[in-house]
C-alpha cells in the first residue's frame, strides 16, 4: 500500500514540474521526503504578533492590572530582546517542584500518558487566519518551559457558534532546563496543517526551571493560501501514535461501547489460566486510549477492560481537545465506581454542555471524592447545582481560573458539607457565597481562595475560618488586597495546624503591627510561608520565624527592604528542613550575600532574580 503511494505521490510532482522550473520542483520533492518546509512561491509569508489573549490557566500577576499578566503577550515585544525580571512580561503562577512537594497539592492521577507534560497554557488570537510556516516564541527569562504548541481551526473573532472545532498539534517536547537564564527566540520545526489559523495554544510546564519563566511576545508566520505541499504530503507513520494517541476519543463509539455479557472463558489461550485479578492488575497500567483498543481484540479483553474497578479514577485532562458528550456518554457504564476524575481544561467552545455533564454525573457521581474543574468554561450555575445533587460525598474540588462562572453559582457549594480541598483561584466567588461555604464546610483542610478579586472583606473571611474551620492545613490568600493585621491574628489564632499560608502582594499587612511575629509563634507547624512583595518584613520577623518554625521549608520574602544576611543565616541555621528561600529585590541582600549563603548551606535554593 505505501508502494502505491509513493508512486502516486511521485506522478503528480511529476506533472507539477512540467509546469514550473526544474529547481521548484526538486524543491518540492524533498520537501516532501524530508518533511520540511518548501519554498512557497504562489504566497507571500505574513508576519503578525498576538491581536489579544483569549484564556489561560494562570498567571503571577493582578486581574487588575498589567504586571507579569498574561495580557503582555498581546501585541509587539516589551522586553526582548533584554533578560531578566521585568513587569511588563508575562508569567504562569508557578515553577520548579516546590508546589509539588506542599500537603495542599492533589496526589497525581493513574494512567496519565507519559507524553502529557503540560501544566499550564495560554491561548493567543491573530488577526489575519494563515497556513502556519513558523511560531516564535521571545522568552526574556528562564526559557525551556514551553512543551506544545497547538492551532486552531475555529476563528475566534467569527459570529458564528464553533463547530467541528479541530486542534493540531503544531511542535510537541519534554521539559526542559535551559543553561542559562537569558532571554531567546524560541522557533521550533512545526508540522503543516491543512487549515488556516489565527487561534495559536501555547502549553507550558516550569517544573525544571530554577525560576519563574518569562514571555514577552509570540509570532505566527504563515501564508493565507494553502501550500501546494499539503496536497501531495505524505503522511508520517510514527511508532508513537500507536501508543499513547487521544484520537480514539474523538470517535469513541466503537471502543466504549458494551458487547455481549455472556463471554466464552475458553479458546484464549494462556490468559483463560490467569487469575481475574493479576489480568486486571496488568491492564491497570494502560492509559485510556490503550484499554480502549485492547476491548476490541477479544471478549475475555473486552469484559476485563469494561470492569468498572478499571475506572475508579481517571483523569481526562490529557484528552481534553477531543472529549465530548459523546466521550462521557460512552464512559459512564464504565465509571460507575469512579472516586477521583480530572476534567480540567475539558469542554471548551462547546464541546461538553450541560446535558451531557449532567447525565454522566448522575450516573457516575455517587462515590466520586475528588473533582478537578480547572479552566472548565462550559461551567454554569446548573452545572453547580448538579455536582451538589450528585456528589454527596465530594472532599476535592477544583475550579481553579473558572472565571466565567456567575458569582451566585458558588452558593451549591455550601451543600458539600465533607469537602476537604477547595480551589477557588481566579474565580467570581463574592463575600456571601464564601461565607456560607465556611458555615457548612467545617471539614476544609485546604484553602485556595488567592486573585478572587470581588471578595470584600478578607478579615471577615479570616475570622470565619478562624472559627469554622479549625482543622485547617493550608490557605491560600494571594493578591488578597483588603487582609488586615487583625484578621491575620485571628486566623492564627484559631487555624494553629496551618502548614502552609500564602499571603503574597497582601499590601494592608504590616510587620509594625506585630502580626508576623505573631503569626510564627502561632503555627508552630508552618511549612511554608509566602509574604512576596510585603516590603514591611524586616529582622524580628525572620528571627521569630528561626525560632518557632522549626519544619520551615518554603519562605518568600521578595521585596522586602528591612532583612539582613545575619538575620538569614539565623534562619537558615534554625531550620534544618528549608529548600527554597527567596530573597529577590531584598535590597540588603546583595548577589555576594547569595552566593556565600549558598556555600554555607547548599540544599536551600536560594533565589535572587535579576534585570539587565
Amino acid at each position: 500500500m505505501l508502494t502505491l503511494l509513493s508512486m502516486f505521490y511521485y506522478i503528480c510532482l511529476r506533472r507539477r514540474s512540467r509546469s514550473g522550473t526544474r529547481g521548484e520542483a526538486l524543491t518540492s520533492r524533498r520537501a516532501v521526503e524530508s518533511g520540511q518546509r518548501a519554498v512557497l512561491p504562489v504566497s507571500v509569508e505574513v508576519e503578525q504578533y498576538a491581536k489579544e489573549v483569549s484564556d489561560f490557566s494562570s498567571h503571577y500577576g493582578s486581574e487588575n492590572s498589567m504586571s507579569y499578566t498574561m495580557w503582555n503577550l498581546a501585541g509587539v515585544p516589551n522586553v526582548y530582546p533584554s533578560s531578566g525580571d521585568f513587569t511588563q512580561t508575562a508569567v504562569f503562577r508557578a515553577y520548579g517542584k516546590w508546589w509539588e512537594q506542599c500537603a495542599s497539592a492533589p496526589p497525581p492521577f493513574r494512567r496519565t500518558p507519559k507524553g502529557f507534560h503540560s501544566q499550564d497554557y495560554i491561548e493567543l488570537c491573530f488577526e489575519e487566519p494563515v497556513y502556519p510556516t513558523a511560531v516564535e516564541v521571545l522568552e526574556t527569562y528562564y526559557p525551556g518551559a514551553i512543551v506544545q504548541i497547538m492551532a486552531c481551526s475555529h476563528n475566534p473573532f467569527s459570529q458564528n457558534p464553533a463547530t467541528d472545532v479541530r486542534w493540531e498539534v503544531l511542535w510537541s517536547g519534554e521539559p526542559t532546563k535551559v543553561l542559562t537564564p537569558q532571554a531567546r527566540q524560541f522557533s521550533p520545526n512545526i508540522k503543516h496543517i491543512n487549515f488556516p489559523t489565527n487561534l495559536l495554544r501555547l502549553e507550558v510546564n516550569s517544573s525544571l526551571l530554577d525560576y519563574y519563566t518569562e514571555l514577552d511576545a509570540v509570532i505566527l508566520r504563515g501564508v493565507k493560501e494553502r501550500p501546494m505541499l499539503a496536497l501531495y504530503k505524505m503522511p508520517i507513520i510514527d511508532i508513537s501514535d500507536l501508543s499513547d494517541s487521544d484520537e480514539e476519543l474523538s470517535d469513541v463509539g466503537g471502543p466504549f461501547r458494551q458487547g455481549d455479557s455472556k463471554h466464552q472463558r475458553t479458546g484464549n489461550g494462556y490468559f483463560d489460566k490467569l487469575p481475574y485479578e493479576l489480568i486486571q492488575l496488568i491492564l491497570s497500567h494502560l492509559t485510556l486510549p490503550d484499554l480502549c483498543r485492547l476491548a476490541q481484540s477479544c471478549k475475555l479483553l473486552h469484559q476485563h477492560c469494561c470492569d468498572p474497578l478499571q475506572y475508579t479514577q481517571l483523569s481526562l485532562q490529557p484528552y481534553w481537545a477531543r472529549l465530548s458528550d459523546a466521550s462521557l456518554g460512552h464512559l459512564q457504564s464504565r465509571c460507575t465506581l469512579l472516586q477521583r476524575i480530572n476534567l480540567s481544561w475539558t469542554g471548551n467552545r462547546g464541546a461538553l454542555t450541560l446535558t451531557g455533564f449532567s447525565s454522566f454525573m448522575k450516573t457516575c457521581g455517587l462515590s466520586l471524592v475528588s473533582l478537578e474543574l480547572s479552566c472548565c468554561h462550559f461551567l454554569n450555575e446548573a452545572c453547580l447545582e448538579v455536582i451538589s445533587q450528585t456528589c454527596p460525598g465530594l472532599q476535592e474540588l477544583n475550579l481553579s481560573s473558572c472565571d466565567r462562572l456567575h458569582p451566585q453559582a458558588f452558593t451549591h457549594i455550601s451543600k458539600l458539607t465533607r469537602l476537604r480541598r477547595l480551589v477557588l483561584y481566579r474565580t467570581k466567588i463574592e463575600q456571601t457565597s464564601i461565607l456560607s461555604i465556611l458555615t457548612f464546610c467545617i471539614e476544609l483542610r485546604h484553602l485556595n481562595l488567592g486573585s478572587c478579586v470581588r471578595i470584600e472583606d478578607y478579615d471577615v473571611v479570616a475570622s470565619m475560618l478562624a472559627a469554622r474551620c479549625r482543622s485547617l492545613r493550608s490557605v491560600d490568600l494571594w493578591r488578597c488586597r483588603n487582609l488586615t493585621d487583625r484578621g491575620l491574628a485571628e486566623l492564627t489564632s484559631g487555624c494553629r495546624m496551618l502548614e502552609e499560608l500564602d499571603l503574597g502582594w497582601c499590601p494592608t499587612l504590616q510587620s509594625s503591627a506585630g502580626c508576623f511575629q505573631h503569626l510564627a509563634r502561632s503555627l508552630p507547624r508552618l511549612r511554608k510561608l509566602f509574604l512576596t512583595a510585603n516590603r514591611t518584613v524586616c529582622d524580628s520577623d525572620v528571627e521569630e520565624l528561626a525560632a518557632n518554625c522549626p519544619s520551615l521549608q518554603h519562605l518568600d520574602i521578595l521585596g522586602t527592604r528591612l532583612v539582613s544576611a545575619a538575620s538569614l543565616k539565623k534562619l537558615l541555621q534554625s531550620c534544618p528542613r528549608l529548600l527554597l528561600l527567596d530573597v529577590s529585590f531584598c535590597s540588603q541582600i546583595d548577589m555576594r550575600v547569595v552566593q556565600e549563603l549558598s556555600g554555607l548551606f547548599p540544599n536551600v535554593a536560594i533565589k535572587k532574580s535579576f534585570t539587565h
